[in-house]
C-alpha cells in the first residue's frame, strides 16, 4: 500500500535535482532517503527512479505516481482546507521560497509572525540565489525581485523597489567624476549575477535626454548581493543594486547615489502563486501578511 506520506516523500525526489537536494529538503541523510525509496519501490514491486549522471530520472512508473500522487496530494490538501474553512483556524504546510538576501532580513521575520499566530501552519522557508527557478508544484509562494520571464503563476506586487547606482564617497572622491552615464566604462564596476540576466548592461533613462545604455566591463562580480554591496562600501567600485538593500547605507551617507536624475528598470518585490494553491486560507493569509508589512516599504521608512 502507498500511503500520503509515502506520495509526498516520493513528490519531493521527483522535483529535486539530485538525491542530495531531496535529502537537503527532507532534513535526513542522502542514505536514508535512498533506504526509504529502496522500501517504497520494493513494496510497489516496480522501480520508480533511475539515478544517472545528470541526477535523478523517473522511470515510466515513477512518472505515474508523481503525476497521480500530486492529484492525490492536491486532493488531500484541498479537503483539509474545507475542513479548516468550517473553523476559524488555518492549517495545513505552507511553502515559501524567496531570495537569500532579501529573505533574510524581510521574509524570514513574517513568517516567525505568521507560524506564532497561526500554530496550526506548518511553514517551509527555502532561500535561493534565484528563486524564480524554483517554478514547480512544490511552492505555494515564490517571492522575487526584478523583471519576470513567462509564467502561468498568478503575479501579485508587493512592494515598489528602485535599482540605484552608487559608489562609497572614498572610491568617488579619488575616481574621475560620473556625469553622464557613458563616464560608466572609464571606472571599476561592481556586478551581480542574478536572475539570468545580462549583467554588464546597465540601461538608464532620463526624463529630458532619452535613454541610454552603458555595456560595462566589471573589474569584480558575485552571485552573492551582500558581497558586492560589501566589496561597494570597502571602495573598490560603482555598482548597481536594490533599493531595499543599500537603503540604510545612503541614509548613513556610507554609499552615495550617483546620477540621481537618471533612473534604471524598477525591480518590484513581488508575489508568485499557483493558481491551484492560490485560494487556500493560509496562501491568502500568509499573501495578506507580507501585504500588510511590504505595502509600506520598510527601506523607505
Amino acid at each position: 500500500m502507498i500511503s500520503t506520506d509515502d506520495l509526498t516523500f516520493f513528490h519531493v525526489l521527483a522535483t529535486a535535482p539530485s538525491l542530495a537536494e531531496a535529502a537537503r529538503r527532507l532534513d535526513v541523510t542522502p542514505p536514508a532517503v535512498t533506504q526509504r525509496l529502496r522500501a517504497l519501490e520494493g513494496r510497489v514491486g516496480v522501480k520508480l527512479i533511475e539515478r544517472t549522471s545528470r541526477g535523478l530520472s523517473l522511470t515510466d512508473e515513477g512518472e505515474l505516481v508523481a503525476s497521480e500522487g500530486a492529484t492525490i496530494i492536491a486532493a488531500v490538501d484541498d479537503l483539509s482546507e474545507r475542513l479548516a474553512s468550517r473553523t476559524s483556524q488555518v492549517r495545513g504546510h505552507l511553502r515559501v521560497a524567496a531570495p537569500y538576501g532579501f529573505g533574510r532580513r524581510y521574509i524570514a521575520p513574517i513568517v516567525q509572525a505568521f507560524a506564532s499566530k497561526h500554530p496550526a501552519v506548518s511553514v517551509t522557508l527555502e532561500l535561493f540565489d534565484s528563486p524564480i527557478r524554483q517554478m514547480s508544484e512544490s511552492w505555494d509562494i515564490v517571492v522575487h525581485i526584478g523583471s519576470l520571464p513567462e509564467s502561468d503563476r498568478l503575479v501579485t506586487t508587493l512592494a515598489p523597489n528602485k535599482r540605484v547606482l552608487c559608489a562609497s564617497p572614498s572610491y568617488l572622491q579619488h575616481s574621475l567624476p560620473i556625469l553622464k552615464p557613458d563616464d560608466l566604462v572609464l571606472h571599476r564596476c561592481l556586478a551581480l549575477r542574478e536572475n539570468n540576466e545580462d549583467v554588464t548592461l546597465w540601461r538608464f533613462a532620463h526624463s529630458k535626454q532619452g535613454n541610454a545604455t552603458v555595456r560595462v566591463k566589471p573589474s569584480m562580480s558575485s552571485n552573492d548581493g551582500e558581497i558586492v554591496r560589501d566589496w561597494a562600501l570597502a571602495g573598490l567600485g560603482v555598482m548597481v543594486r536594490s533599493e531595499w538593500d543599500v537603503a540604510d547605507d545612503l541614509a548613513a551617507a556610507r554609499l552615495q547615489a550617483i546620477l540621481p536624475c537618471w533612473s534604471l528598470p524598477q525591480a518590484d518585490v513581488v508575489a508568485l502563486l499557483h493558481a491551484r494553491h492560490g485560494r487556500s486560507s493560509r496562501t491568502n493569509k500568509f499573501l495578506q501578511a507580507l501585504r500588510d508589512s511590504l505595502n509600506s516599504p520598510p527601506w523607505r521608512r
